[in-house]
């Protein structure tokens, strides 16, 4: 099978982990990945059910320089569906380093202005449903995979006389900054995403002891599939470019390199965190 190996190798050499979330070659999932394979990482991917989800993924995942993918259906709304991935990585690998956890849903009929208060409560449950429980739903899973043997790299030496613990890893989700203001017509998103980065922060509390660390990164707008979903998308990228110090809108390269960082060695004392990477948009005032 060919799984990916690093162009560039060093940072994540040795590690591999699962990423969910690509979607195209303009999804953030597929920008952190492109990271992670230059910086030596192998990755396993998913899709969402289905031939033309799975002939899309695919392609993207070409474009990354891999032929022959680790590649799985994967519907994050079934535990069912998650038992059966996380129990094929653990056949096939036996352990994990890491987990990219970059989806979100929530019915774009009300990501729009003034269809907030009237949220109907299937569209809320299912939007915190998939945006944020199933962060700890894969999160439970992928923990015992971070803590086993296998032939994955372990952090630590494992000797008795060492201080740094033996396993673990590290988890990412990805948020926005809608989870801490209002913005207009992100709506129940912007609630989820409140819900995913709470949930980091629990999740990083509880998994410490095994060495594992949970981390969010707040990204900018990025013309994505799902961001074009929420109304007034591009004024809202508009406004960030006007006003954001750096005078324009994040590059989903600097979330992927963001990302990489995270997930590696180097980050080993960065845990229960909410990074932004917006160009600063989210600091300023007025």
């Amino acid at each position: 099978m060919g799984l990916s190996t690093g162009r560039d190798g060093g940072l994540m050499d040795g590690k591999r982990g699962l990423v969910v979330g690509i979607a195209n070659d303009r999804s953030y999932a597929y920008f952190i990945a492109e990271s992670l394979i230059r910086h030596g990482a192998e990755c396993l991917f998913t899709h969402l059910p289905g031939d033309k989800m799975q002939r899309r993924c695919f392609r993207a995942i070409k474009d990354l320089g891999i032929d022959d993918p680790w590649l799985e259906s994967m519907d994050a709304g079934s535990d069912e569906d998650l038992d059966r991935v996380f129990e094929r990585i653990a056949r096939d690998f036996g352990r994990i380093d890491f987990l990219v956890h970059s989806i979100a849903f929530a019915d774009k009929d009300w990501l729009k202005e003034g269809h907030f208060a009237a949220t109907p409560r299937e569209v809320f449950s299912m939007a915190l449903d998939i945006s944020a429980y199933t962060y700890m739903a894969m999160a439970s899973r992928a923990a015992p995979l971070m803590c086993s043997g296998g032939s994955g790299k372990s952090r630590g030496s494992g000797d008795p006389g060492s201080s740094e613990p033996s396993g673990g890893g590290a988890m990412l989700a990805m948020s926005y900054y809608g989870a801490q203001k209002a913005v207009p017509a992100y709506n129940v998103m912007g609630v989820a995403k409140a819900a995913l980065e709470s949930a980091a922060r629990y999740l990083a509390y509880e998994l410490g002891p095994k060495n594992i660390r949970v981390n969010t990164i707040s990204g900018g707008p990025l013309r994505t599939l799902s961001a074009l979903a929420v109304g007034r998308f591009t004024e809202i990228a508009q406004w960030v470019e006007k006003k954001s110090p750096l005078g324009r809108n994040v590059r989903g390269a600097e979330v992927g390199e963001t990302a990489a960082f995270l997930l590696s060695d180097l980050a080993s004392g960065v845990t229960g965190q909410n990074i932004y990477v917006d160009c600063g948009y989210s600091m300023v005032g007025l």
